[in-house]
């Protein structure tokens, strides 16, 4: 037995020989694997006869209990037959190659059976890869990381091929289990890293193979060969045969959705795809390939229909697949550094704003990108993260879009609220463009994904939901009036079912309602369908809610609010500008006469008195009782009694007697010179004098002479005036002059633009000029 909390790879077990005798194995040994032989897939193909389906159904039984036992059995013994077995590796490899995709109409169930039978088989498959990508199942069984990936590495237990195959098949409804499985793949082997950087160029090797089978040529420096000299004489998309276009389109879709599926699953991955340039060649090829391959699609003539729908559809699907994988690789690579916050978001933003740059001349391309991915909401995005981002740059990246609108002849949607602008369309076309375009076609270009709208599927029980026969994703190809016929034929046949029963049955065959009655009389319905009740009412549709009831507006109410008036004065509505009336009809217009004429007739009405009628009060006559009683409350109250007499200048300004009725105020004569009696004379004979604004030659002096005392009283020694003309030349210079002049052309650089440069230098020192 194994020795617990041991690695697998180092752990030895004692077994006996063919002989009988014990042995020493390691517990990773060819020897002990078992003797034991895994069926290959092979798939089951349009219009198979019953033999071919009984036998694509024992075979699908054989490869399930074939991997149920492998799934049951213990940790090495597991490890022993999945490394040492070749016929269990090639079983996983054919079912990689051969199992149906989401959009494979040619491997479709013809039966219930069928489609369990690959139902169970898918589950098994994806289990056993599970298993092989996990290295801890418990404490006790477990392999050390480093031969982990070494024994998945050099076995080719799993590749970059099978990697991407496994996306495309398992990836909806598993998706965060083939994220862990595929990053503890990449963890434990960083050599499948140099792998994916080999196989990216690859991978762009698939769109020059399309381009040059369809007789195109990607031109520029996202071409990786030169142009062969013969390539004038490959055929186009219109000369070629139906059969290479219709395969030609198979192979973009296949190679599309794979791209796709991988990157949505395994982020990581981006960054080598961005490393080689992969978003020029992708949008490149966009705007070659795909108007050329539309066209074909439009003009050709198509024997079958149905064959045309479908290689539409596909086309579709490729294009929304491709403009979503553009966004991918954005997203990673630019927009969910910065978002994060880290390190060099100048750097990212810049990356960012030169591929929506790049993007400019690929005018279909760009405007299909911007359909499901508003790029004004990333820049919008930018500008919120980064504020320093120029704003002419993101005007001129805003202009290019509406300016590729504008170059492809469509007109761009209105913008989606933000609540719902992350989330895709799901009954629409990765392409405006080419619906609009095919719109006039026979047929409707839409694409639904594979199983959107049935039941979500979970865990490692997820399955592939494979569609019924004749299901090819349209929504509802039929009009209310042909759906509302169909239920009655059926009804008349079958009364005792249900109308809700009988919609899920036409939603299951495609409304071929034949066919639904036959099913339901052999008793061959889907296993879905046989769950549901049969007397099943018709669902009933639920009325959204008014919202005009529920609206609140400050309009609400007004002469213009139509929601809540049925008529509405037009002659107050008009379009563009009024015109307005001439002079003259204004000039005669008197109706503003006649609306004041009653108003003014009121006033000529004068009632001196009015005779009240016994019985009668003045109040029905609209007059006030008058009562002539005197009232005195406040006789008491002197009002007025103490208040000054006269004029109430007076109040505001004292009686003063004339200067010329004055006696005895007449200043003394003292005889001491004439210079004392000017200056007596001017001193006025009233001190008290109202003098409405004193003398300004006065009041200057009376702040000279505080201002010379309080010099006085702190000591203060006034400056001596400078004095630099001195004497006239040749008569020598008094020693102040000479200082002065001294003092004048030290000092001379304090002012005027003497000292221009040191102030400047100052500035620069200090940071107020930009250097």
């Amino acid at each position: 037995m194994a020795c617990a909390r041991v690695p697998l790879d180092e752990q030895q077990v004692t077994e006996p020989d063919p002989l009988g005798k014990e042995r020493t194995l390691p517990a990773l040994h060819p020897e002990r694997k078992e003797e034991r032989y895994f069926v290959p897939y092979t798939p089951l193909s349009e219009g198979s006869s019953p033999a071919e389906v009984e036998e694509f159904l024992e075979h699908a039984k054989f490869i399930t209990e074939d991997l149920e036992w492998l799934l049951g059995l213990p940790h090495d013994r597991f490890w022993c037959q999945v490394v040492f077995d070749e016929s269990f590796q090639s079983c996983l490899d054919s079912y990689l190659h051969h199992a149906p995709r989401g959009l494979d109409l040619a491997a479709l169930p013809s039966s219930p059976a069928v489609a369990e039978a690959q139902r169970s088989v898918h589950r098994a498959v994806f289990l056993t890869f599970l298993r092989m990508a996990t290295h801890k199942e418990s404490k006790e069984n477990f392999l050390t990381p480093a031969v982990f990936g070494e024994i998945i590495y050099e076995n080719y237990l799993f590749d970059i091929p099978k990697i991407l195959d496994l996306c495309v098949l398992f990836g909806k409804g598993n998706s965060q289990l083939l994220h862990k499985m595929i990053e503890n793949i990449f963890t434990q082997q960083p050599a499948y890293y140099s792998d994916l950087n080999e196989t990216v160029p690859t991978v762009l090797e698939v769109f020059d193979t399309i381009l040059d089978r369809c007789g195109l040529h990607c031109e520029g420096a996202t071409a990786m060969e030169p142009m062969k000299l013969n390539a004038h004489k490959q055929p186009t998309a219109m000369t070629m045969s139906q059969q290479d276009l219709v395969d030609i389109i198979l192979y973009l879709c296949d190679s599309t959705t794979t791209i796709h599926a991988f990157l949505d699953i395994f982020p990581a991955a981006c960054s080598s795809f961005h490393s080689h340039g992969f978003l020029g060649r992708l949008t490149s090829f966009y705007e070659t390939a795909v108007p050329d391959l539309e066209k074909a699609l439009r003009k050709r003539n198509f024997d079958d229909k149905d064959l045309q729908e479908d290689v539409w559809n596909r086309l579709s699907h490729s294009c929304r697949k491709m403009v979503e994988t553009a966004h991918l690789v954005l997203h990673h690579t630019c927009l969910q550094p910065i978002l994060e916050g880290g390190e060099n978001m100048q750097t990212f933003a810049e990356e960012l704003l030169q591929h929506f740059t790049s993007m400019l001349p690929e005018k279909r391309f760009l405007s299909d990108y911007d359909e499901q991915f508003p790029i004004a909401d990333d820049i919008s995005l930018l500008q919120q993260a980064l504020p320093v981002i120029d704003e002419t740059r993101t005007s001129y990246l805003l202009q290019g879009v509406e300016s590729a609108w504008d170059g492809v002849g469509r007109r761009k949607p209105s913008q989606i609220q933000a609540g719902a602008s992350s989330s895709f369309l799901a009954n629409q076309g990765a392409v405006g463009g080419a619906s609009a375009a095919f719109s006039s076609a026979s047929f409707n270009p839409q694409v639904r994904e594979p199983g959107e709208g049935g039941e979500s599927l979970r865990g490692a029980e997820a399955m592939l939901e494979v569609p019924q026969k004749g299901h090819n994703g349209e929504v509802c190809p039929v009009s209310s009036a042909e759906l509302e016929s169909m239920l009655s034929c059926i009804r008349d046949l079958l009364p005792d079912l249900g109308e809700g029963f009988l919609l899920a049955c036409l939603q299951e065959y495609n409304y071929n309602f034949e066919l639904v009655i036959n099913n339901i009389l052999e008793d061959r319905l889907a296993p879905n369908l046989n769950e549901l009740d049969r007397a099943m009412p018709r669902p009933v549709k639920e009325e959204l809610p008014d919202v005009l009831s529920k609206r609140s507006n400050v309009f609400d109410d007004d002469e213009f609010d139509i929601f809540r008036k049925d008529q509405v004065d037009m002659s107050r509505i008009w379009k563009g500008r009024r015109k307005g009336e001439s002079t003259r009809e204004m000039l005669d217009n008197k109706q503003h006469v006649a609306e004041q004429k009653a108003r003014y007739q009121a006033y000529e009405t004068v009632v001196d008195e009015v005779v009240i009628e016994p019985g009668e009060t003045a109040a029905s006559y609209g007059l006030d009782d008058y009562d002539d009683e005197y009232d005195d409350t406040y006789d008491i109250n002197q009002v007025g009694a103490n208040d000054l007499d006269g004029d109430s200048l007076l109040n505001r300004r004292p009686f003063t007697v004339p200067q010329v009725l004055r006696k005895g105020n007449k200043p003394e004569e003292v005889e001491e010179g004439e210079d004392e009696d000017e200056e007596e004379d001017s001193i006025p004979n009233n001190v008290n004098r109202d003098q409405f604004v004193q003398d300004p030659a006065l009041l200057r002096e009376r702040a000279e002479a505080r201002r010379a005392a309080m010099q006085q009283r702190k000591g203060f020694r006034p400056e001596r005036s400078s004095n630099v003309v001195g004497r006239p030349k040749g008569q020598g210079q008094a020693t102040e002059t000479l200082v002065d002049r001294r003092k004048k052309e030290a000092n001379k650089s304090r002012g005027a633009n003497h000292n221009r440069r040191n102030m400047a230098d100052r500035k620069r020192n200090k940071g107020m000029i930009p250097s």
